[in-house]
């Protein structure tokens, strides 16, 4: 079976922000992963250049529509390139290809009967290109969309009958209840419907820039609503009325829309394509809204974010993840620096990152970089049976958009990763001469790699082609066959070494967007000036949240612990914290704590501590402790964690 997946087209009244980048990277993640599949994929995006809101913008600008139009465009297009978005066709309603495919389908409709002329008189928001009738309408006369003022207009119109479908309607979405996902914006769409649909005005003369409707109808004055115009994109896009052979990937997958526009996508959209006798797309996404700390964005508010300047402060395979593992499909999310970095530190640093660099450490120490699968499924037959339920259960949650719930399952891979390097502890079965098990682990979480990287591909496609060239393989259908779907492990390879992936971020990257107060009706930007803020006096001894950030705290596990000789206090200690290797830490403990009651807790670590020389000893790191008139105590985390969680 084929895939299409699509975003909408993007409307060119602006420049790209945070949600346009949301959606866009959802479907190149789709698009990515049915590839990797083996699915014969075709990946559609593109912008929406018709309307009289367009036609307005460009006079205030000054410039020809068309100019006003292609400069727009250019800069979705660049975006998408600079974000190596793996688009197969970036659609203008302004080609004539498009053009050409409209007015066919246009012909089609009206032969049919479901396209007739008439006049229509009501209120017209110009901003969401629509009519609304009067009880719609908010208070003075404004747009129940927008809150725009709309204005009254009378003009002879085409309109289709898109009552004629509201019982169509009705029943394919009780055939198809996963038609609209997710599944609960669901009954908004049909209570909508079963309140009684109106036919549709589809073509305007108060204005010129728009698709005209077929010379055929001799009536050179109207051009099409841009609603018409711009949903038939999908079809267009694939040759619809001319030449046809990408037709054979409609119906699409998966069409991704904002939340705003799923009236015209999940009703008015179906209707068009009964009318023409096509078939229904399988998935229409909605997804939600991006707030910034928890701030709808506006440029008064000066707090929109530019995914642009996202992307070259943290990097776009970053914002990527954050973006998709952040917020569940179809609820509003909140773009905040504070979680971004908690995202990259956790997650991508310290989960995904540092499980890479314990196994090219520890093979470049026991096995000259050399990894051999041989001997894993003999010595960690249960890991691999883990792994294995995980990887069958992940698909669903792609056929139902919920990439954040994949991403959470996902993640327990590298949980499998990190505990067996702590449960088995490859350095001491070294010790112990058992060298082939030590060998094993190592190999265990090279397969977990892999196999990880094969997942993520659709989420994070630059990163995961590292991590494969790192485990001497390449992200194609071919190995995604053999390592997932035959459960296959990697044949023997050197490691190659690599910088860390995903370096920790300690403090935001971007400055904050300025805090608004709302008094006396106004909006009133917080400026940094002694004007409006008191003035604050310096405290001893009070540090900021970017200092106190700066400090790394980890949780780690005592692997070995002895007494120092020549000393009535210190202890050598051999702590996991998550690294390649075990991190020597020289504590003054000895008073309060026995070495051998130490060996497989948990501790307290300062991780990012510079080293000092105690007696002799290098010791890479602090525990933390609590002291008072009663003795000491170490600070141990409440339940057992993964070795190297930060500690917040």
């Amino acid at each position: 079976m084929s895939t299409y997946i699509t975003t909408p087209i993007y409307y060119v009244n602006g420049e790209a922000h945070i949600g346009h980048a949301y959606t866009t990277f959802i479907a190149d993640a789709l698009a990515r992963h049915a590839r990797l599949r083996g699915s014969e994929t075709y990946f559609l995006t593109g912008t929406d250049e018709h309307g009289q809101k367009i036609e307005e913008s460009a006079k205030k600008n000054g410039q020809e529509t068309q100019t006003f139009a292609d400069a727009i465009s250019a800069t979705f297009k660049n975006l998408w390139d600079d974000f190596n978005i793996s688009y197969d066709q970036f659609i203008r309603t302004t080609d004539a290809a498009h053009k050409k495919g409209v007015q066919h389908a246009f012909e089609v409709m009206f032969a049919r009967g479901d396209i007739y002329k008439d006049f229509y008189e009501g209120n017209y928001c110009v901003s969401c290109e629509a009519f609304f009738p009067e009880s719609q309408l908010l208070d003075g006369g404004c747009c129940p969309d927008c809150g725009r003022s709309t204005s009254v207009v009378k003009e002879e119109s085409y309109f289709f009958r898109l009552s004629a479908y509201e019982q169509k309607l009705l029943e394919y979405y009780d055939a198809h209840p996963d038609f609209i996902l997710p599944k609960s914006r669901r009954n908004e769409v049909i209570n909508f419907v079963r309140g009684g649909l109106q036919d549709l005005s589809v073509t305007r003369t108060s204005f010129t820039w728009g698709v005209p409707i077929p010379q055929s109808l001799n009536d050179p004055k109207h051009v099409m609503y841009v609603w018409l115009d711009a949903l038939l994109n999908y079809v267009t896009a694939l040759g619809y009325g001319q030449n046809e052979a990408l037709m054979k990937f409609w119906p699409a997958s998966v069409q991704l829309v904002g939340k705003d526009i799923l009236r015209f996508h999940a009703i008015y959209w179906p209707a068009f394509l009964m009318s023409l006798d096509l078939e229904l797309p399988r998935h229409i996404g909605a997804h939600g809204w991006w707030t910034r700390d928890g701030e709808k964005m506006s440029k008064s508010k000066g707090n929109v974010i530019h995914p642009k300047e996202v992307s070259e402060a943290y990097g776009v395979e970053n914002l990527r993840y954050f973006m998709m593992r952040e917020v569940p499909f179809g609820q509003d999310g909140d773009f905040s620096q504070r979680a971004f970095i908690d995202r990259i530190n956790s997650d991508l640093s310290n989960d995904l990152g540092n499980l890479l660099n314990r196994i090219i450490g520890m093979s470049g120490k026991y096995s000259e970089y050399r990894i051999d699968s041989l001997h894993v499924s003999t010595y960690h037959a249960k890991e691999l049976a883990d792994m294995r339920r995980i990887i069958e259960s992940l698909e669903a949650y792609w056929s139902e958009l919920q990439i954040h719930r994949y991403l959470e399952e996902l993640w327990r891979l590298f949980a499998i990763g990190n505990k067996a390097i702590e449960e088995h502890a490859p350095w001491a079965k070294v010790k112990e001469g058992r060298l082939d098990e030590a060998l094993a682990t190592v190999a265990l979480v090279a397969n977990i790699l892999a196999k990880a990287s094969l997942l993520l591909h659709g989420v994070m496609p630059h990163t995961t082609q590292t991590i494969a060239r790192a485990l001497g393989f390449e992200i194609s259908p071919q190995h995604f066959v053999r390592l997932i779907g035959e459960d296959a492990l990697l044949e023997p390879f050197t490691i190659e070494v690599i910088p860390p992936l995903f370096p920790r971020v300690e403090a935001p990257l971007i400055a904050e967007a300025p805090k608004v107060l709302h008094g006396g009706g106004e909006a009133v930007a917080v400026q940094e000036s002694k004007k409006m803020q008191p003035e604050t006096k310096s405290v001893e001894g009070v540090i900021t949240v970017e200092q106190f950030f700066a400090v790394s705290l980890r949780i780690g596990q005592v692997l070995e612990a002895e007494i120092v000789p020549k000393s009535d206090r210190l202890l050598k200690l051999q702590v996991d914290v998550g690294d390649a290797a075990p991190r020597q830490i020289i504590a003054g403990i000895r008073e309060f704590y026995a070495p051998e009651a130490l060996v497989g807790t948990q501790v307290c670590v300062v991780a990012n501590l510079k080293p000092a020389k105690l007696m002799g000893m290098l010791s890479e790191g602090m525990l933390l402790a609590a002291k008072d008139e009663r003795g000491l105590c170490l600070i141990r985390p409440e339940s057992p964690k993964t070795v190297g969680t930060p500690i917040r």
